[in-house]
C-alpha cells in the first residue's frame, strides 16, 4: 500500500514526530510504501525520514501567495506517485493536500487534526484555514483523524462533517525512553541539585498555548512553601536568553530555584531528572509530553486540556488550565505523598502507556483504518 503524506513542516514537533515514529513502524514492512511531502521546507524531522529510505519532497512554501502553485505541484506528485491513500496532517496540509489529491482524481483522503482550541495559539491565517476546512469537510476528505476525542467535539462545533470524524491516538516508542541513575545524577549535578531536592520540570517548546507563565506563578507559589523544591524548564526558548520568562521568574522571587536548560537532544534524561513532571498548557490535543513522561515513569500534573484526563486516568493529577493556584495545589498533592506513593504511580503509569499510547498500538489503528479505506469499508 503507497501512502503520500502532506505535512505543514517537518520541524520538530508533534504531528511531525508522529509521521517519522509511524514510517519507522513500518520500515521493514514492504506492504507499505511511504511518500512524504512537506508544504514548506525539510527540516530536522524530514532528514531523519529521509534516512529511514523515505523520500521527501519539499515545497519551498513562504506564504499564502503560493498556495495556487503549491496546488499544483501537490496535484502533478500525486498523479506521479498514485497512492492508495493520501494522508495530510495539521490544516493547511488539510486543505491544500487535500483539494490537490481530489484534482489528481484521489477519493481515499485522510485529514489529520492535532490540535484542540487553534484561536488559543494558531495565527489568524491558521484560523481562516481551518474555517474553510469545516466547510469543506463534507466533500474533501474521506475520513478525518482527531488525536484526541476532545479535539474531535471541538471541530464538530466549528462546523466539521461529524460522520467522517474518527479518534485515533498518537503513541510514542517505548523502546526510545531509554536512561539511567548515571545520566539522572550527571545531568542534576550539572543543575546544581542535592540529592535531596524534589524536581519539578516541564518539557516543550516557548509557545503561548504552553501557558508558562501559568508554571511560573505556580512554582513561585511551591517554592515559598516548600526549600527543597527545585524546579527545571527544558524546550526550545526555554533559556536565559529568554527575556520575557526571565522576567515572569525573577517575579517570584525564587530565581535561584530554576534551571533553564533550553533545546536539548536528551529528552528521556533530562525527564529521569525529574522527580515530579508539569504540563500547564491553555490548549492541547493529545499532549505527547505527558504520554512520555509516563513512560518514564515520572507522576504527572496537568491542566484539563485536550485528552490529558483520559490519558492520566486515575494515576496522576489533573487540574483547571490558566489557573496557578489550582496548579500548585496539585503539585502539592505530589510533593506531599511519600516515596512510595509515588513509586507506585510511576508504575501504575507505566502500564497504562503500554496498554493504550505505544507507536505499535497506533500502527495497528493506523494499518487497520488504511485497509478499510481502500477496501471501501468505511
Amino acid at each position: 500500500m503507497k501512502i503520500l503524506h502532506v505535512i505543514v513542516c517537518l520541524d520538530v514537533g508533534g504531528a511531525e514526530m508522529m509521521l517519522k515514529r509511524l514510517i519507522e513502524s513500518q520500515k521493514e514492512n514492504p506492504a507499505y510504501e511511504h511518500i512524504v511531502v512537506s508544504l514548506t521546507d525539510i527540516g530536522s524531522i524530514g532528514a531523519e525520514i529521509r534516512r529511514l529510505g523515505t523520500q521527501v519532497y519539499s515545497m519551498g512554501m513562504r506564504s499564502g501567495l503560493d498556495s495556487f502553485s503549491v496546488l499544483l505541484r501537490l496535484r502533478g506528485l500525486i498523479r506521479k506517485y498514485s497512492p492508495d491513500v493520501v494522508q495530510t496532517w495539521m490544516y493547511h496540509a488539510d486543505l491544500l493536500g487535500g483539494l490537490a489529491a481530489r484534482l489528481a482524481g484521489k477519493k481515499n483522503v485522510v485529514w489529520g487534526i492535532h490540535s484542540t482550541d487553534v484561536r488559543a495559539g494558531g495565527s489568524r491565517a491558521t484560523i481562516l484555514v481551518m474555517k474553510i476546512c469545516a466547510k469543506v469537510s463534507r466533500w474533501v476528505p474521506h475520513t478525518i483523524l482527531c488525536v484526541a476525542e476532545v479535539s474531535r467535539k471541538v471541530h464538530i462545533a466549528a462546523g466539521y462533517f461529524a460522520p467522517r470524524i474518527v479518534v485515533l491516538p498518537n503513541g510514542i516508542d517505548m523502546s526510545r525512553l531509554v536512561s539511567n541513575k548515571f545520566r539522572r545524577g550527571e545531568i542534576r549535578r550539572a543543575c546544581g541539585f542535592a540529592d535531596s531536592d524534589l524536581v519539578i520540570g516541564t518539557l516543550g517548546r516557548f509557545n503561548p498555548v504552553k501557558d508558562y507563565s501559568n508554571f511560573v506563578k505556580a512554582a513561585g507559589i511551591i517554592a515559598s512553601k516548600y526549600l527543597h523544591v527545585r524546579f527545571l524548564m527544558v524546550g526550545a526558548q526555554l533559556d536565559q536568553d529568554n527575556v520575557i520568562l526571565r522576567d515572569w521568574i525573577d517575579k517570584t522571587g525564587f530565581g535561584d530555584r530554576f534551571v533553564l536548560l533550553g533545546q536539548r537532544s536528551d529528552a528521556p534524561d533530562c525527564l529521569a531528572a525529574m522527580d515530579v513532571f508539569c504540563l500547564s498548557s491553555k490548549s492541547e490535543a493529545l499532549p505527547t509530553v505527558v504520554i512520555e513522561a509516563m513512560g518514564m515513569g515520572i507522576p504527572c500534573v496537568a491542566t484539563n486540556v485536550g485528552d490529558t484526563e483520559s490519558i492520566l486516568g486515575d494515576v496522576g493529577i489533573v487540574v483547571p488550565k490558566e489557573d496557578p493556584v489550582a496548579l500548585s495545589v496539585g503539585l502539592e498533592k505530589l510533593i506531599q505523598i511519600s516515596v512510595e506513593e509515588r513509586r507506585a504511580l510511576t508504575c501504575q503509569g507505566k502500564a497504562r502507556v503500554r496498554e493504550n499510547f505505544t507507536i505499535e498500538r497506533a500502527r495497528e489503528r493506523y494499518e487497520k483504518l488504511y485497509a478499510e479505506i481502500v477496501g471501501g469499508n468505511r
